[in-house]
């Protein structure tokens, strides 16, 4: 505390002893605008850091030159922006999602919690104080960001999911359902994109059953359509129940021109 006081102590006595010597001479002066001010006060600042001291060895300038100066270090290319922090949890497609649009990862970290830092033009992704991914920052909502090397590789069958695990999974339930997961990962440029996609679909069947996912799978795949909602509202809307249910069979009215059973008798 001691310290602290002496030094500050010791900077306002030096703003003191600039406001005196410069305004003294200022003093008669009558200066219009500020950029005026500056400009009279530009010579007079640098001849009082030229003054020598009057107990100690130099002056303000080459005190600056050989304290200050060697510690000063380069001005950030950047400049300075806002940021704001967030955690967010890495998903089974190795991205996390920060309003709406989904940034990637090295793969190793799916499932771990991380800290983003958004700024207006970039997002941060730490883990433990480190970063790990840094992405400029997008608005597309529903979009991806991806960076190909934090992707896994194909040989790396040892990883949780994989784009054939989904499909099997698909194929477990029906026939229609393993096509429309594969349509799902077929239609991204990157199969990890399709990942979160496939796993909502799949889970339908816990809440509407194994069955009726694969009538809605069928009637989605006539409608030329793979998307999660989609296939959700055939089920809410029970259009799965009505396409199930048979049709009346159908029987040729009596007429002439047709040749019944004792024709060919």
């Amino acid at each position: 505390m001691h310290l602290l006081t002496f030094d500050k102590a010791k900077v306002e006595s030096a703003v003191q002893v600039v406001e005196r010597w410069i305004l003294m001479r200022l003093r008669h002066q009558r200066l219009a605008t500020v950029d005026d001010v500056n400009e009279a006060i530009e010579p007079l600042l640098e001849r009082l850091n030229r003054k020598a001291f009057q107990k100690l060895p130099g002056s303000r300038a080459s005190a600056f030159a050989d304290v200050d100066a060697t510690a000063l270090q380069a001005l950030p290319l950047q400049p300075w922006q806002w940021a704001a922090f967030k955690n967010v949890r890495v998903h089974i497609d190795h991205h996390v999602e920060i309003e709406g649009h989904r940034y990637s990862v090295p793969q190793n970290l799916v499932g771990l919690l991380l800290e983003a830092r958004i700024t207006t033009n970039a997002v941060e992704l730490l883990h433990r104080g480190q970063r790990v991914a840094s992405h400029q920052r997008s608005a597309h909502k529903g979009g991806f960001t991806t960076v190909v090397a934090h992707l896994p590789a194909a040989h790396r069958a040892h990883l949780q999911w994989t784009p054939e695990r989904l499909v099997h999974w698909g194929e477990s339930i029906g026939v229609a359902t393993g096509r429309l997961v594969a349509r799902l990962i077929e239609a991204q440029s990157h199969p990890e994109h399709g990942y979160r996609a496939c796993l909502g679909l799949l889970s339908l069947a816990r809440r509407y059953g194994r069955e009726r996912l694969e009538a809605a799978s069928v009637i989605a795949l006539k409608l030329g359509t793979a998307k999660y909602a989609h296939v959700k509202a055939i089920l809410v809307n029970e259009r799965d129940k009505v396409a199930a249910s048979t049709a009346p069979n159908w029987t040729s009215p009596p007429h002439e021109h047709v040749r019944g059973p004792g024709y060919y008798q």
